[in-house]
């Protein structure tokens, strides 16, 4: 089976993804409250004042930087998680200066292409906004990411270990 090359995959439509909005944390936190969504995320889901921060600080990464991690909205308008990029958020280690692209689908939304249709939108408006390349990091044992990762032709730039212990890789891409 050949894998899909960039430029034969399809963005999501620009009207699937939109700034999240105040009542969006609420629901993101009601669509990652599932173990397995939240798998690499620390395995379990995070209080509802931790989606209102991430809300609040999206909307601000939006008006002072033209991006941030957008609502993906599903066929019907539902909420299906979040996309988009932001820089590094962690000061402390990682590739720190770097604007990271990443994705979060509640467990409905997976195997429908949403992740990397929306992450190729998200490449197209960073790339309008001047960004000249990205940085994605995922658990080493998350496969549906690093699949994610690969078809949108990012490339692995490093293996690594968290502060905390786990495995992860750095995959990049230049715009």
């Amino acid at each position: 089976m050949t894998r899909p090359t960039p430029s034969s995959l399809v963005p999501l439509p620009a009207d699937r993804l939109r700034v999240p909005t105040e009542e969006d944390a609420y629901v993101w936190h009601r669509v990652f409250d599932d173990p397995e969504v939240m798998e690499f995320h620390g395995g379990k889901s995070a209080e509802v004042s931790v989606y209102e921060e991430l809300t609040a600080r999206q909307r601000r990464h939006d008006a002072e930087l033209g991006f941030c991690l957008w609502t993906i909205l599903d066929e019907d308008g539902a909420v299906a998680g979040f996309t988009g990029a932001q820089p590094w958020p962690r000061p402390q280690w990682g590739p720190v200066g770097a604007i990271e692209i990443g994705w979060r689908l509640g467990r409905d939304a997976w195997g429908k292409g949403l992740a990397t249709g929306a992450a190729l939108t998200t490449l197209e408006r960073v790339r309008a906004a001047g960004v000249p390349e990205v940085v994605a990091m995922v658990a080493t044992d998350n496969r549906r990411s690093v699949a994610v990762c690969e078809r949108l032709g990012m490339e692995l730039a490093e293996e690594y270990v968290t502060p905390a212990g786990k495995r992860g890789r750095r995959y990049s891409l230049a715009l």
